[in-house]
């Protein structure tokens, strides 16, 4: 029996991994992803199910990111209207808010500048008449209310979606399937990987690495081993309040350090996130710890201090972020890829990225990878691609 090659193999099924399967599909390549588990088991399952640009980001100035996120952003809005809703956004600033008024007026004036001033990215300021009709906020103090809209996902079925228009493009997948090694050759890798029939072999002329918080563990059974990044892990844990907000999210200031905490609508309740605690062990045992549970709990109860429900559920996700001078708060979100060789380049290690930005990283990598594929007749433009639920 001959040994399949394919253009494209890609090491996990999170939001990344689909992507570049679509990618890799649509540009006209033969692809396999290979999930160990199921799609979106990971972080792509355990993130805040916001599809925005990153109004944060503008504060450590990452313009190119939020600007790019603001283009994905709406790229998703057309063309997966079933699965990404715009939905309104509330930021309160009160008298010891550490942000003042003028800061988060000049940032949203940003914000709306790099979304090319469309009505869409537009914000008001709420007239003081209105707050009371805010899911009982806590007015006590309360300086100004902004409004601003971005959007909102189911992010495990989004990244099915991406999977199966991969699929209806020719992507193959194999889940669960536990990658087992890879050996490099001259005109690729020869990989090896476990499916419910047994060990199976295969040809890869291109190689990606999608595993989110196990990529360095996936690059220890690559033959030679690859050149890797040191990054940190780490932990965001959301909570499942009883009781829903039913006017959109609220963007505030945990009262202990002032961080970004959203409160949002989700499925009927409400889902409080996220933390940024430092992780390590196993990345398959994250679960959201006890005082992340509480902080987030106290930061409802101090602006919403009516909201009385009990606590439903809670998760926690994790970021990959190559390390970094800096507070976690500060560091890039960009997403770093990491190439094999700076020549020849058959192998791309993702690390880190955005559930927004998914797409725009799958045609990076995409990209780099071009040299090492034959040419193929493009079949589709992932830009103008529908994702139905």
């Amino acid at each position: 029996m001959t040994t399949p090659t394919y253009d494209v193999v890609i090491i996990g099924g999170g939001i990344h991994g689909v992507g570049v399967a679509q990618a890799a599909a649509a540009a006209g390549h033969s692809a396999l992803l290979l999930e160990r588990q199921e799609l979106a088991h990971g972080t792509s399952s355990r993130s805040s199910k916001l599809i925005h640009g990153g109004l944060r980001y503008l504060e450590s100035a990452q313009f190119g990111l939020v600007r790019e996120s603001l283009r994905e952003r709406e790229i998703l809005l057309r063309n997966a209207p079933g699965l990404v809703r715009r939905v309104p956004f509330y930021i309160p600033v009160y008298s010891f808010t550490r942000r003042p008024p003028w800061m988060i007026r000049a940032g949203l004036s940003l914000y709306a500048l790099l979304g090319g001033l469309s009505r869409d990215a537009r914000f008001e300021s709420v007239p003081r008449a209105r707050w009371d009709s805010l899911d009982g906020l806590d007015t006590r103090g309360l300086r100004a209310v902004f409004r601003y809209e971005d959007a909102q996902t189911d992010d495990a079925r989004l990244t099915r979606a991406v999977m199966r228009s991969a699929q209806a493009l020719g992507a193959e997948l194999r889940c669960p399937a536990n990658f087992l090694s890879a050996i490099r050759s001259g005109n690729g890798y020869q990989v090896q990987y476990l499916d419910r029939d047994g060990e199976q072999t295969c040809g890869a002329r291109t190689l990606v690495n999608a595993a989110g918080p196990w990529a360095n563990a996936v690059l220890d059974r690559i033959t030679p081993r690859p050149p890797t990044l040191t990054v940190e892990l780490i932990q965001g844990a959301h909570v499942l309040i009883e009781g829903e907000t039913r006017y959109g999210i609220y963007y505030v200031e945990a009262p202990s350090d002032g961080r970004a905490v959203f409160v949002m609508p989700w499925k009927g309740q409400t889902l409080v996130g996220t933390t940024e605690t430092a992780f390590s062990g196993d990345p398959g045992s994250v679960r959201a710890l006890p005082q992340e549970i509480s902080y987030l709990q106290e930061t409802l109860q101090h602006y919403f201090p009516h909201h009385r429900g009990r606590l439903l559920d809670s998760f926690a996700g994790l970021r990959v972020l190559p390390q970094g001078p800096g507070t976690v708060f500060h560091r890039s979100r960009e997403t770093v890829l990491h190439p094999d060789d700076a020549e020849a380049v058959r192998l791309v290690t993702v690390y880190g990225g955005k559930l927004t930005g998914y797409r725009a990283t799958a045609a990076k990598v995409m990209r780099q990878l071009r040299k090492a594929l034959p040419g193929r007749v493009t079949v589709a433009d992932t830009a103008k691609l529908g994702l139905s639920p």
